[in-house]
């Protein structure tokens, strides 16, 4: 099985921006690609990226996707490779437009919050990543907001932010 999961990811980055039709299994992987993605690229955001922000990330897309460890590592690896060859997040976002309901793009905005709070501190750059890629997913301000109020929330009960912002 991780061999495939491997072949069907080293096939993604063609797919994301492709028309091509996907399989069931590709269409979930290009799904998995596209939000790590978006949520590594909150990491990317500061020039120091952090284990903090690593392990939310991990942590994220185990809650979000039904993946083993070492598929998890393979999916974060790629997703790290491929965000540092964006050069834009719209070919993430449409994929996650066209699948996900309303409620998923806002989890994926939530939990881009938590990676941004893994630090103990918002970082202009990474509420501005997070603010143009909810405006690509077509979550309004409120769920923008309730989104990372939310997320704030959650990280102060699990003891990882005293963040303001």
């Amino acid at each position: 099985m991780l061999k495939t999961l491997k072949d069907l990811f080293d096939n993604l980055n063609t797919s994301l921006s492709g028309s091509a039709a996907l399989s069931p299994a590709e269409e979930a992987h290009t799904l998995q690609l596209a939000t790590a993605v978006l949520l590594v690229e909150v990491m990317r955001a500061e020039p120091a990226m952090k284990d903090a922000e690593r392990d939310v990330i991990i942590q994220a897309l185990r809650r979000k996707f039904t993946l083993e460890d070492d598929e998890i590592e393979r999916l974060f690896e790629l997703a790290h490779d491929t965000a540092r060859t964006a050069y834009d997040y719209q070919r993430f976002t449409r994929s996650l437009n066209d699948r996900f309901t309303q409620e998923q793009k806002i989890n994926v905005i939530e939990a881009m919050w938590e990676v941004a709070y893994a630090d103990h501190h918002l970082d202009a750059h990474e509420q501005h990543v997070i603010s143009k890629v909810a405006g690509l997913l077509h979550v309004t301000h409120g769920e923008y907001i309730a989104a990372k109020l939310h997320a704030q929330e959650s990280m102060r009960h699990k003891g990882m932010t005293d963040a303001k912002g």
